[in-house]
């Protein structure tokens, strides 16, 4: 696995994280915010795993490239 970078809830995702990733991030925090949970310091971390990204959120939260499919999975 290759480390890459954090950023903040609500912030820009590095260049490296895939359109499709980002969209599914934007959805991410749209719902936290409606469920109005406390993200203030939330952060995601991005890293490479045999060379594809993965972005993981702090509460579990994972996303990641499927081919072309993203996959969502939350923490129960």
């Amino acid at each position: 696995m290759q480390i890459g970078t954090r950023w903040a809830v609500g912030g820009e995702p590095p260049q490296a994280v895939p359109v499709a990733m980002r969209a599914a991030i934007d959805d991410e925090e749209r719902t936290l915010a409606e469920i109005g949970a406390e993200t203030g310091s939330w952060r995601w971390t991005l890293t490479f795993l045999e060379g594809r990204p993965v972005v993981e959120l702090d509460d579990g939260t994972t996303i990641r490239l499927d081919g072309d499919d993203v996959l969502v999975t939350r923490e129960p």
